[in-house]
């Protein structure tokens, strides 16, 4: 991967993702609020992979496609996807 900003910007969106998701104290006090975050998230990196330098990685891009998360910032991180 090249690392360029997009790429942090990328996966400090996704780890963004996680923490709203983990939440649960947040969803307990205020759960619309943490939904409407979760969808500014979400916005954010379907953005974020719009801007992607191409070409894509094959697997990132499937990760991205498929809304595997997860896995595309273990692959972000240099991680063991699991594929």
């Amino acid at each position: 991967m090249n690392p360029t900003p997009i790429y942090d910007e990328l996966a400090g969106a996704l780890r963004e993702r996680l923490i709203v998701i983990r939440d649960s104290a947040w969803r307990e006090r205020d759960s619309a609020g943490q939904l409407a975050r979760l969808q500014e998230v979400s916005e954010s990196i379907v953005s974020l992979q719009g801007r992607l330098p191409q070409p894509v990685d094959p697997m990132l891009a499937h990760y991205l496609q498929r809304c595997s998360y997860d896995k595309a910032l273990a692959w972000l991180e240099g991680g063991d996807a699991g594929h």
